[in-house]
């Protein structure tokens, strides 16, 4: 097989061996590591050191230069043959943790269940992997090597060789290897033949990788959507059985999983994979139960609208927050409770109070949602009814709130569906621009919002004496 680079930065082939479906490796070589690596050399692929960070490229070679082998690997292998500018840049070596530590003075060791080099430069930090082996074999350290009942991966610090390490990989597109010693490309399991048909496939036995760690189904996820790659039918019909097996994962692990699936610039793509496959439900289930219903004849569109909003936000280079986000993803179990809650004659503001409180005590219990985040995101939705209140100092008082700007950004978000009035979103939108005198002329002429009238409760009659 000839791989070669165009002139625009892609990837073609020439193969005499058919088509890249009949290269894929086969399971039964997977399983005995018996496959030979196709090595590209330089001339004949993408990977330009001028396109690898300056910080990548120390770590790279102070480990080449200190006898180990060091590898690109991942993420940023693929993003560069793909002609895309890659997020970060992860290396892989036979050095130890503490070899990689002793190497470098700005490194720091993190993680148990997957021991990890961190080496910091300024605000980058450049992640050093050891070469993993399968757990299969020899008797292993309990210490290095854990399994579930469920064939879960609790500690994963078995190392091995790189011919070890490519088994361990979760998808054949991220397990290519770009060799500092002579900027070859090696591929071991067809990654590159994925790559060009545009195939997310797992390396191994799909139900064996994903019960080996859940978390996978939601990678093949977020890679698929960001990529604009197919999953593949044996991986699929996996994810479509043991999306179960995500309610297992540590609900602080599938926050963070939450955050690369929806804040990295495809958040409505992913959205609607993760309902295609089953999976969302894992993530917000009180969610997922109320958009199975439609609102007087029309589909829920508010979680859609939010995410389109940050997939823009991101591609115009403006910032977004996760309480914004979560708000978002969580304020139709919200509302709908705190609208049970007005029907029990609850006043509003301690209808969403309360409200507010029990869906993120709920959701903790799936994701987890730091106070940092949680507060915020619980101000969002008390600030929303201040908003019809347009008299007196009311306008004011909310004006100055550290939440206004993205309180008022959720009810322009509920105005562009339908569910808050346009008037409402007008006056503030015309509010905020105005100078005092013109702020005071605005209230004045606000209409009065009549109070809501409770009913009176009904008194127990008092107890007759017998006397």
């Amino acid at each position: 097989m000839a791989l070669y680079a165009d002139q625009q930065g892609g990837i073609i082939r020439s193969s005499d061996q058919g088509t890249s479906e009949n290269n894929v490796t086969n399971q039964g070589d997977i399983e005995s590591g018996s496959v030979q690596p196709v090595t590209i050399p330089r001339p004949e692929h993408t990977v330009s050191r001028a396109s690898i960070s300056s910080s990548a490229l120390k770590v790279l070679y102070r480990l080449k230069d200190a006898g180990f082998q060091s590898f690109l690997v991942g993420g940023g292998v693929r993003d560069l043959l793909l002609g895309r500018e890659p997020k970060d840049f992860d290396v892989g070596t036979n050095a130890t943790p503490d070899e990689v530590r002793s190497l470098f003075r700005n490194c720091r060791l993190i993680g148990r269940r997957f021991r990890l080099a961190h080496v910091r430069y300024g605000r980058e930090v450049i992640e050093v992997a050891t070469f993993r082996a399968r757990h299969e074999g020899e008797a292993i350290d309990d210490r290095d090597s854990a399994h579930s009942d469920e064939g879960r991966i609790l500690r994963d610090n078995v190392y091995g060789s790189l011919e070890d390490d490519v088994w361990r990989r979760d998808f054949t597109v991220n397990a290519l290897y770009y060799d500092i010693k002579d900027f070859s490309v090696v591929d071991y399991v067809g990654g590159l033949d994925d790559l060009k048909a545009g195939v997310m496939r797992v390396i191994g036995d799909p139900e064996k990788r994903f019960r080996e760690d859940p978390v996978r189904m939601l990678r093949a996820v977020r890679f698929a959507a960001k990529l604009g790659f197919r999953i593949d039918p044996d991986s699929e019909a996996m994810m479509h059985a043991l999306g179960h097996l995500l309610e297992d994962i540590p609900p602080a692990r599938l926050f963070e999983e939450v955050l690369k699936l929806f804040q990295g610039g495809c958040a409505v793509a992913t959205f609607e994979l993760l309902r295609h496959y089953d999976l969302f439900r894992y993530l917000f289930p009180m969610t997922d139960e109320a958009l199975s219903h439609e609102e007087q004849g029309f589909p829920i569109t508010l979680v859609l609208r939010a995410l389109e909003n940050t997939d823009a936000r991101l591609a115009e280079g403006k910032t977004i927050t996760p309480a914004f986000l979560f708000a978002a993803l969580l304020w139709e179990p919200m509302r709908l409770q705190m609208q049970e809650f007005l029907n029990q004659e609850m006043a509003p503001l301690e209808a969403a109070q309360v409200a507010g409180n029990q869906i993120a005590a709920e959701q903790v219990q799936v994701t987890s949602l730091p106070k940092r985040f949680s507060f915020p995101m619980r101000e969002i939705w008390m600030l929303q009814s201040r908003f019809e209140r347009r008299r007196g100092k009311a306008p004011h008082r909310l004006l100055e709130h550290p939440r206004f700007r993205a309180a008022y950004d959720f009810m322009l978000l509920r105005s562009e569906v339908g569910e808050a009035p346009k008037e409402t979103a007008d006056w503030w939108t015309d509010f905020q621009v105005l100078n005092a005198g013109e702020r005071e002329q605005k209230i004045e002429s606000s209409p009065v919002k009549k109070k809501r009238r409770r009913r009176p409760r009904k008194r127990k009659p008092t107890p007759q004496s017998d006397e």
